[in-house]
């Protein structure tokens, strides 16, 4: 246990602090991850087809390629974009883009993905006469969402977006090749310095097994509190 002592004589801060560094990426990741399924989710669900071509060209391409691939295009390709644009307005020095920054809008682009389909299944599974309903008592487009689709479509898709999270909790471990140091670049740089990899890497499966497990304890209360009466 001398290895994960707190100070110089182990790696327990550098440990704690690559835990809080995973926990802000996971929940920037879904941030914009909601972000993006706000946007595309009634793309999804809109009678124009044209519309729902880009939704499903996102969703599809997304959900298909590698999330390390996904990672690599934007740590490497994103750089390049913003330099080109730049070129454009005269500035022609090196631009690096953050790595958290990166990291975050990558895997958040993936988490949109999936979460673009949790919500369009949720919202699918809602009793259509309820819609019709409404239309009858006179709700206006916002108090129709913000009554019955929105509390409606937070219960069915609960249970689903618990699976997105996870995902997402998980993929951070990817951004590692980008530099950020989060649970497994950490868990990396310790077992390369102590020669000890089987211990690291075991500690940081111990790590993201009690993330998950906290995760899902969260995510277990809020099902029952919109489960409520049901």
């Amino acid at each position: 246990m001398e290895l994960l002592a707190f100070g110089d004589t182990g790696w327990g801060d550098e440990l704690f602090r690559a835990t809080l560094m995973t926990l802000a990426v996971s929940i920037t990741a879904m941030l914009i991850g909601f972000s993006f399924a706000a946007i595309f989710t009634p793309l999804k669900l809109s009678k124009f087809k044209s519309l729902n071509l880009i939704a499903n060209i996102y969703t599809t391409v997304i959900r298909g390629v590698p999330e390390l691939l996904v990672i690599y295009l934007f740590f490497f390709g994103g750089s390049g974009a913003i330099m080109f644009v730049a070129s454009i307005f005269g500035y022609n020095e090196y631009i690096e883009i953050n790595a958290f920054v990166t990291g975050s809008f990558a895997i958040g682009i993936i988490s949109g993905a999936y979460s673009t389909e949790v919500f369009r299944g949720a919202i699918q599974s809602i009793d259509k006469g309820q819609f019709e309903a409404a239309k009858v008592l006179g709700f206006s487009k916002f108090k129709q969402f913000y009554k019955i689709t929105l509390p409606q479509m937070l219960r069915l898709a609960i249970p689903n977006l618990s699976n997105v999270w996870q995902i997402t909790l998980k993929d951070t471990s990817l951004i590692s090749v980008t530099g950020l140091v989060e649970i497994m670049r950490q868990s990396y740089i310790a077992a390369g310095s102590t020669r000890d990899p089987l211990f690291f890497y075991s500690f940081a499966a111990v790590l993201y097994l009690f993330l998950t497990y906290l995760s899902m304890k969260l995510i277990n209360r809020l099902e029952l509190k919109y489960n409520r009466g049901y």
